[in-house]
């Protein structure tokens, strides 16, 4: 005589096997909104220092040869209001580990900011910091 197939206990692995899937899910969705808050706080950040740096026009150029239609900014006070800025708003505090770096182009000024952050939830091959970078430009245009 056949004895019937005891199927006992087979939801269990289902159970646990969904259970681990909406685990990391969870955990990838929360640590990817980390990362996206840290990047919107660096952008800002960076918005705001390029827009210091473009105050770095060369009062000189005004007063001697004029604006024209796009003013020429000076790469070394671009570099200087933006690391002034930075300092005076306490970005170091908020973004710890954080670094910059100011690019200029004619009229425009570039300014590039990563920080480290460390991630609420570890997903596994994922490492335990991940560096973050925001990135802001601002271009002179000189209106009448």
């Amino acid at each position: 005589m056949s004895r019937p197939r005891d199927e006992h206990g087979s939801m269990t692995p289902l159970i646990i096997g969904f259970t681990v899937v909406v685990a990391l899910v969870v955990a990838v969705v929360v640590d990817a909104s980390a990362a996206y808050l840290r990047r919107q706080g660096l952008n800002a950040t960076a918005d705001a220092a390029a827009l210091a740096a473009t105050d770095g026009l060369q009062g000189e150029q005004v007063y001697t040869q004029g604006l024209g239609r796009r003013a020429e900014i000076d790469p070394q006070a671009a570099r200087q209001y933006v690391a002034t800025y930075l300092a005076a708003s306490g970005a170091s505090q908020r973004f710890p580990g954080l670094s910059h770096s100011v690019r200029t182009t004619g009229d425009t000024v570039i300014v590039s900011l990563a920080a480290p952050t460390d991630l609420p939830l570890r997903v596994p091959g994922v490492g335990e910091q991940v560096r973050i970078t925001g990135q802001a430009a601002s271009v002179v245009v000189v209106s009448d």
